[in-house]
């Protein structure tokens, strides 16, 4: 069964090319706006404006035409702007000369960064709430997985890629760490446009939805140490999956510039016993 899918150079030129001014945008972020009703805030602005980037809708670099979306919206350009602004500083949004905006890219290694850190932070959550999950926590994660399960079934790549998070969300609520909950949380939606599930095989992504059902079955029989080597082995896959992500077509940003000497060889203040 197949699921539906539903820039490298760092230069943004193309942004304010002759051509470009001269036509229409075709910015995918636009046409998956829902027009906003009744009396609408900025507050409602940056909500759908959010809603869409991490749905994964607007792959990275994707142009955030001001006027455009204002006038999908039915707001004047000025809170969309300062919607903007509000995602630039959550890392979802990218500013341009001449006031210009896209989608944020990550580089390669940034985006394994991101991985590596969301992995950490769920295994310390994790390990918290499967201790504290009770009877309405399990049917909370088993109704998240039936939803997640329904979009393996359909072939639904964008519900896969939204269940797959209410998935996780629901395995981590119970531990009611807030702090760490907003980390998790920061980090999953910096990656969330990349969506490398939709790059991999239906046997691979049929891999990862295993790993949920074990997943599942470790938290609600209250087994930690399963949970967490499951949760391991899922994470390593994920990454395993970003590494199959084509490198050309504008979605990784330039490498950032290596350091000029590496922490390893960096000489070392000896730890002392007090």
């Amino acid at each position: 069964m197949s699921m539906a899918s539903g820039g490298g150079s760092s230069s943004t030129a193309w942004l304010f090319s002759p051509a470009r001014r001269g036509r229409r945008s075709s910015s995918p972020l636009v046409a998956r706006l829902v027009p906003l009703r009744d009396a609408p805030t900025q507050g409602a602005v940056l909500a759908e404006l959010r809603r869409v980037i991490l749905a994964g809708d607007a792959p990275p670099g994707t142009v955030v035409p001001l006027e455009e979306v204002a006038a999908v919206l039915g707001m004047s350009v000025i809170p969309v702007r300062e919607s903007l602004k509000i995602l630039v500083g959550e890392g979802l949004v990218e500013q341009h000369a001449r006031g210009a905006y896209t989608v944020a890219r990550l580089a390669r290694s940034e985006l394994l960064e991101l991985y590596a850190a969301r992995g950490v932070l769920e295994n310390a959550v994790l390990a918290a709430a499967v201790a504290a999950a009770g009877p309405d926590d399990h049917a909370h994660a088993r109704a998240a997985h039936d939803l997640l399960d329904r979009a393996v079934r359909a072939g639904d790549l964008r519900a896969y890629h939204r269940e797959s998070r209410g998935f996780h969300v629901a395995l981590l609520a119970p531990a009611r760490m807030r702090r760490f909950g907003a980390m998790v949380e920061s980090a999953w939606n910096l990656t969330e446009s990349y969506r490398p599930m939709a790059h991999l095989t239906d046997a691979a992504r049929q891999r990862l939805h295993a790993d949920h059902r074990e997943m599942l079955a470790a938290f609600v029989a209250g087994d930690a140490a399963a949970l967490l080597t499951c949760a391991a082995a899922h994470h390593r896959r994920l990454l395993d999956a970003i590494a199959t992500l084509p490198p050309d077509g504008g979605a990784f940003a330039d490498e950032p510039p290596a350091a000029t000497e590496p922490v390893a060889t960096r000489e070392r203040t000896p730890c002392t016993s007090p």
